[in-house]
Order: C-alpha cells, then sequence, then structure tokens
C-alpha cells in the first residue's frame, strides 16, 4: 500500500476551512455546529436539571420524561425526526444547519440534565440551610451558592460530555450536512484516498478532543474540585 499524503495538502482548505470551521459555499463545518449546540445544550440541560429537583409534580415529572425519553433513544433517531417528520407537519423543509443543532441540544440537554442534577445534589446540604437561614431566595441561593459549587462538581462530567457531542457531530453527515466528515468523503469519493483522509480526520477530532481533555484537567486544579483524581 502506498500513501499520497498528498491529497490532504491539496484539499486542505476544503477540509478545513469548511468542513472544520464552516467557512465556504456550504453552510456546514463541525466548529459551527458543536460550539452553539455544547452552549444551548448545556443552557437547556441546567434548566431541565433544576426541574428535575423541583419540588412540585408538575413541574418534576414532564423533566424526569423528557430526560428518559431521550436518553432511551439513539441520536440518529433523532436527527431522522426533525429531518422528515417536521416537513410533514409543518409542509416546510428545514435546513441541514438548522435540523442537526436542534437534535443535538434537544438530545444532549437530558444527559447534561443529569449532569446538572447530580452536580446539585453534590453540594452538602449544610451548605443550602447556610444559604436559606441568611434569607436568600431560591434564585439567589442557586447562582450564589449553589451552582458555583455544583459546577466544580460537575466539570469532568461535563467536559466528556462535550467531547461525546464533538464527536457525534459527523452524524450530521447523514443528512448532506458538510462538516469535516462529510468533507472527507466528499473529496474521497473524487480522489479514491480513503485512508489518509479518514486518518487525518482522525487525528484532527483526536487534536479536538484531547484539547478539551487537558482544559478540563487544568479547570479542575485550578478550582480545586473534589473530584480531581490522580495525574
Amino acid at each position: 500500500m502506498t500513501f499520497d499524503w498528498a491529497v490532504i495538502v491539496g484539499n486542505w482548505k476544503f477540509l478545513i476551512l469548511q468542513g472544520l470551521v464552516g467557512i465556504g459555499a456550504f453552510a456546514g463545518g463541525t466548529l459551527r455546529l458543536a460550539i452553539p449546540a455544547i452552549v444551548l445544550g448545556f443552557m437547556l440541560g441546567v434548566v431541565i436539571g433544576l426541574c428535575r429537583l423541583a419540588q412540585h409534580p408538575w413541574i418534576r415529572y414532564p423533566a424526569v420524561l423528557y430526560v428518559e425519553f431521550f436518553r432511551g433513544v439513539p441520536l440518529v433517531m433523532v436527527i431522522f425526526w426533525f429531518w422528515f417528520l417536521i416537513p410533514q407537519m409543518t409542509g416546510q423543509r428545514l435546513p441541514e444547519y438548522t435540523v442537526a443543532l436542534a437534535a443535538f441540544v434537544v438530545f444532549e440537554a437530558a444527559y447534561l440534565a443529569e449532569i446538572v442534577r447530580a452536580g446539585v445534589q453534590s453540594v452538602p446540604r449544610g451548605q443550602i440551610d447556610a444559604a436559606v437561614s441568611t434569607g436568600l431566595s431560591y434564585l439567589q441561593m442557586m447562582r450564589h451558592v449553589i451552582l458555583p459549587q455544583a459546577i466544580r462538581n460537575m466539570i469532568p462530567s461535563l467536559i466528556t460530555q462535550f467531547i461525546v457531542l464533538f464527536k457525534d457531530t459527523s452524524l450530521a453527515s447523514i443528512i448532506g450536512y458538510v462538516d469535516l466528515t462529510k468533507t472527507a468523503q466528499i473529496v474521497s469519493q473524487r480522489e479514491i484516498r480513503p485512508f489518509e483522509l479518514y486518518l487525518f480526520i482522525a487525528v484532527v477530532y483526536w487534536v479536538f478532543t484531547y484539547s478539551m481533555s487537558r482544559f478540563s484537567r487544568r479547570m479542575e486544579l485550578r478550582l480545586g474540585s473534589p473530584m480531581e483524581g490522580p495525574a
């Protein structure tokens, strides 16, 4: 077997600028999808996670149903729901980017909600009692006392889930979204050099996920997370 790495050099703009960053003729890009999905998914996950801890059943039970439902179905199925069912219901086809982003946000929020719930429950009860005794409202207590401590405990699990989300963005290529995986497929069909192309994008994915893992470790050390382990 001979290797021709010139296929990477000759197509690096399409692979990196279009496939990874999202700069080009197509509305694609792995980072363009992953970053908003992480931010919006985390925001929705915080809301659902706090709803799971609510005392009122009419708030808690819908959140429980949401989490259990989306954790029980494959991500690819959620993508197909948005891609096929919503156009049938609304009569209008959504762009690939909108479909992929919506599917990732609602799916990942279910997992992030469980991380948030576990993080909040890890805060010592004494901290909560002390906050209540000072007269803080529920929102003030969450903002100033509970969430800052909970986030320190959540960092390893959050980064792990963000890494999973980043890698799972490759599934968006099944609906034609031009991400890093899709650009490799397009170039491979033209150049017939699948090994070099897929090895290259594997390295790109690894660089980003490893960087996220190291960032998580530094954050744990800086914040003094009680969940930190041996290096």
